[in-house]
């Protein structure tokens, strides 16, 4: 790939954490090499309030998350996607959403904070996992050498990083 600018978008059901939390990750990470956006294929009315709690006290901006369809992206006039992740929980028997065309596309998936059940702490500790998780992918992904890479390696690279244990431990 010999882009200078890579789209890239993340997608799961609710669109109102894991996508979310990837898309705040993405831009910053990508240090503007990567424009990030998220969608649901059901989305909420509005990002978790726990997923804006953690960006914000990370320093992430959140003036522009809101819960999103995917549809707003399967536009004519919408930004053309190179990369696509699904980042919903397969192992949850969660409905995945599964985007047509011509990106390369990666399921890295992870269990949804926003269903984590107990106390308050708990619940706000499975929302810094999954930030956590999400940027050791994000950050593996935009230190992959993507001018010298072809197709079939960077889609086994994109496929690694989403089944690496090291990535979910």
């Amino acid at each position: 790939m010999t882009k200078d600018n890579f789209n890239v978008l993340f997608l799961c059901t609710g669109n109102s954490a894991r996508s979310i939390m990837a898309e705040a990750i993405m831009n910053r990470e990508g240090m503007g090499k990567f424009r990030a956006f998220s969608a649901g294929s059901r989305p909420g009315p509005t990002p978790h309030p726990y997923t804006i709690d953690l960006l914000q006290g990370l320093n992430h901006d959140t003036s522009i998350a809101r819960s999103k369809s995917w549809d707003e992206f399967a536009s004519p006039d919408a930004p053309q996607m190179d990369f696509v992740f699904t980042v919903c929980d397969n192992a949850a028997a969660e409905e995945c959403p599964f985007w047509p065309g011509q990106p390369m596309t990666a399921h890295w998936g992870m269990p949804d904070p926003a269903g984590v059940e107990g106390p308050e702490a708990v619940k706000r500790l499975a929302f810094s996992e999954t930030y956590r998780m999400l940027r050791s992918r994000i950050s593996i992904f935009v230190s992959l050498p993507l001018g010298s890479l072809d197709r079939m390696a960077l889609q086994h690279n994109l496929d690694e990083i989403g089944n690496s244990a090291a990535n979910a431990d």
